[in-house]
């Protein structure tokens, strides 16, 4: 009976994600590049950067393409590698060999990069690049940009244009990372589902709803908007900045504008689990407020409706009589269920359609992570992060 029970449960669970009045598993919320190029001398993009060496050579180069008069301004948050010499080299390049000011063409790209303070107690790395950074802008709308993500050209233009026409003060793009080896594939995809199965992006862009996230990788963001709610200051010590800063402007008031993108990409690899397991664990726990209770109830949730039906079957299937009992049935319709609410984000990431069977396995390296994560806080760290320990006491 309580298998049954758990099957019905799980299959009820998927039903309702598939019947929901705003499909938070359908990717219809998409932008993407344009072919024109506008102006851009109304645009600041703000780029925070700790050991990016690896990729940060490729974004600047694509933000350089996007259009004229833009103004890009790089913090260099106490990089350890080779971070600053590569945006040194990259704005004097694009300068025709100066120092990395301004160029004398007025529709040429304005360019400055900035050597980070030390972080002051109580801060996250990002955030604190992002304040001091902030300081130098002056133009109407900042593009908050990581520093491994690549704009296809045009998007600039693209992210004005849905600024403009929706009346939106912040606009923010969910990058494509990247999908191209195993634990990728496994991985990435079902990050993305998560992320919106926990904020629907309907529900995001509606301003009636108090919903509320963003993608930090690209936003763009009314200057004067991120002034008036202290962007960085207000949640210096979140580690979900992106959805804090979110909640920040659209409890004031602005409307927020969340979408998928083929357009913005991002470059960072994941070559192990390991590497996947370190930015998940970083920020999991703290999704569940560090609260016990929750993690116990995400626990049986998870296990449920993801795990369950996979077992009743392999246990009916392991039965000597035909497992064709209700319950099996009930499993089984469930999977189907959850296969076709992960199918829009399977697609949209180029994968073939058994792919979306591992959903079930990358469920449990969540829950995996998230445990992982909950642990780290309870021996006193927060998070780690690029060489730095975030503890408990901030």
């Amino acid at each position: 009976m309580t298998w049954a029970a758990f099957g019905l449960f799980a299959l009820l669970a998927w039903s309702t994600v598939l019947l929901l009045p705003w499909q938070p598993c359908r990717t219809r919320e998409r932008l993407e590049g344009s072919s024109g190029l506008a102006d851009l001398r109304d645009v600041t993009a703000l780029i925070p950067a700790r050991n990016e060496g690896a990729v940060i050579g490729t974004t600047l180069n694509a933000l350089l393409e996007q259009g004229p008069g833009l103004e890009v301004v790089v913090v260099d948050d106490a990089s350890e590698d080779n971070t600053a010499e590569i945006v040194m080299r990259t704005f004097e390049t694009a300068a025709g060999g100066g120092s990395g000011a301004s160029p004398r063409d007025a529709a040429a790209p304005a360019m400055e990069l900035i050597r980070g303070e030390p972080l002051p107690p109580g801060w996250g790395g990002k955030l604190w690049a992002l304040e001091q950074g902030l300081t130098r802008v002056t133009r109407r709308y900042t593009l908050l940009l990581d520093a491994d993500i690549v704009l296809a050209p045009g998007m600039i233009t693209t992210l004005l244009h849905k600024a403009r026409t929706s009346d939106a003060s912040l606009v923010s793009i969910m990058a494509r990372l990247r999908c191209e080896n195993p634990w990728e594939r496994l991985l990435v995809p079902p990050f993305i589902f998560f992320f919106k199965l926990l904020y629907p992006f309907a529900r995001v862009n509606d301003p009636r709803a108090p919903t509320a996230a963003a993608a930090g990788g690209c936003i763009l963001v009314e200057t004067a908007v991120l002034k008036e709610v202290e962007a960085f200051g207000s949640i210096r010590g979140e580690l979900i900045d992106d959805c804090s800063l979110a909640r920040r402007v659209k409890h004031a008031g602005h409307p927020i504008w969340l979408a998928l993108s083929r357009s913005v990409e991002s470059r960072r690899e994941y070559r192990t689990l390991a590497e996947f397991w370190e930015t998940v664990s970083r920020t999991a726990f703290t999704q569940l407020g560090y609260s016990l209770g929750a993690l116990l109830a995400t626990t049986l949730l998870m296990l449920v409706v993801f795990v369950a039906p996979v077992a009743i079957l392999v246990a009916e299937l392991s039965a000597h009589d035909p497992p064709g009992s209700v319950t099996a049935l009930g499993a089984l319709a469930a999977l189907v269920a959850m296969a076709g609410a992960y199918w829009p984000v399977a697609r949209f990431y180029g994968l073939a359609l058994p792919w979306v069977l591992t959903l079930p396995l990358a469920a449990s390296l969540y829950l995996l992570m998230t445990w992982s994560s909950a642990l780290n806080y309870w021996r006193g760290t927060r998070a780690t992060w690029k060489n730095r320990d975030y503890d408990t006491n901030v």
